[in-house]
């Protein structure tokens, strides 16, 4: 892991150390297993949070281990190089985190963030509908108010980790226009509530990322996110602070193993008397995985860097986002030509790896969003105040308990999951 130190320290590197052993005698034998059955992986996603890292940007006073967003990107940086679809699992919850973190009220940290740090519950994070796709203020799904109740219909697709989430982050319509979007903690007990039977798409195999229903499905009052008509900031807050971040670090994760499989198979494989990464045209094609791997590293911690010291960081968040998906991306398809045929072969695991890495593309906005934004910031057209210096206090306080001593307060010794106990309003 030599030259993995960017805008790290020895308590980080050393959660990336435990992160890693973890990955590798845990996930990677089950990578094969997922990847025949197509099945979501339920059990593998759980003990994963068990270990505590569902509540890494959770604070202590919450049982989290608060070590902010740094700490965040190395869980799922590491989990990713193994398996894109864990890497994957493990920012999903994060969006879900991010929601309850910014937006609940006493009550519902109280209630929800011991439970996540524990492991005992996982997140999510419900926008995108299946007419409207990225165009949030598209949404036809509704809520109605009923005395102290609020009463559900609709549907919300390519939810991360759809089919293990214990409580949903639901954002629906409470009235007309921008301010008329609201969100709300949907259990996934509730009736009324209901999941799609689960569908395997092209990669990410054992990720579940899939629809959510709500036919009457009548919630407290209590369970409202925020104010009715804050919907909008919810969606967009966790969008731009945490799913670019979180985004990022999968497509960093595949990009790693990417470089890694792609040198191993040309250091072992001989040509005209020599290695093959030897030979200079090859030779070319891994120093520019190298070169766009570095780069991309560099940009992801410097984004998170920022977002942990609680500094304006929009605009290197969706730059991270761009260029480490893009970068992937191509480094994948430099790996198959190294590859050639081999690369094809499911037994090395790049085409997996090539698979995975497009499945990054859109979510939190596509590389064509996310540069017409920087091109708004480059012209000074861009629009409002930045989420990151809208919700800065609350980034700092997060930056402010990574003094803690030790590195990970992983939960590994504690055994199984203990229940999740007094739901609300169940």
């Amino acid at each position: 892991m030599e030259g993995y130190g960017y805008f790290t320290d020895a308590r980080l590197e050393e959660l990336r150390r435990e992160v890693r052993a973890f990955a590798e005698a845990e996930v990677a034998p089950q990578v094969a297993g997922m990847e025949a059955s197509r099945a979501v992986e339920e059990k593998l996603a759980r003990e994963i949070a068990r270990r505590g890292w569902i509540g890494v940007t959770i604070g202590r006073e919450f049982g989290g281990m608060g070590l902010g967003h740094r700490a965040k990107t190395i869980i799922v940086e590491e989990l990713a190089r193994v398996s894109g679809a864990m890497g994957a699992m493990a920012q999903a919850s994060q969006l879900g985190v991010a929601k309850i973190l910014h937006f609940g009220d006493d009550e519902q940290k109280r209630h929800w963030l011991p439970a996540v740090a524990a492991g005992d519950c996982l997140p999510t994070i419900a926008v995108t509908e299946p007419q409207s796709g990225g165009h949030v203020l598209g949404m036809e799904s509704t809520a109605r108010r009923e005395g102290d109740s609020y009463v559900l219909n609709g549907s919300k697709v390519f939810v991360g980790n759809s089919h293990v989430g214990d409580v949903h982050g639901v954002v629906v319509r409470t009235g007309e226009g921008s301010r008329g979007l609201s969100a709300f903690l949907v259990e996934a007990d509730r009736p009324g509530f209901s999941l799609a039977p689960h569908t395997p798409a092209m990669g990410l195999h054992g990720f579940s990322f899939g629809e959510l229903r709500f036919d009457e499905c009548r919630i407290p009052v209590a369970n409202r996110l925020g104010k009715e008509g804050q919907g909008l900031e919810v969606a967009y807050s966790s969008s731009v602070l945490y799913g670019r971040a979180n985004l990022t670090a999968v497509s960093l994760g595949i990009h790693q193993a990417v470089v890694e499989e792609t040198c191993a198979y040309a250091a072992a494989q001989t040509r005209y008397g020599k290695p093959l990464a030897e030979q200079p045209v090859v030779a070319q094609k891994l120093g520019q995985m190298q070169s766009r791997l570095m780069t991309a590293r560099t940009l992801a911690y410097h984004a998170v860097h920022l977002l942990d010291l609680g500094l304006p960081c929009d605009a290197e968040l969706m730059n991270a986002k761009v260029v480490n998906v893009e970068s992937a991306m191509d480094s994948a398809r430099t790996a198959m030509e190294v590859h050639a045929a081999t690369g094809l072969s499911a037994e090395r695991g790049l085409e997996r790896m090539y698979r995975d890495a497009a499945h990054i593309y859109a979510p939190a906005g596509t590389s064509d969003v996310q540069w017409h934004r920087l091109a708004q910031i480059a012209v000074g057209s861009a629009r409002g105040e930045q989420w990151s210096v809208r919700l800065a206090a609350a980034l700092r306080q997060t930056a402010a308990v990574t003094v803690m001593s030790g590195a990970t307060r992983s939960r590994a010794a504690t055994g199984g999951a203990r229940p999740l106990a007094g739901r609300s309003g169940s």
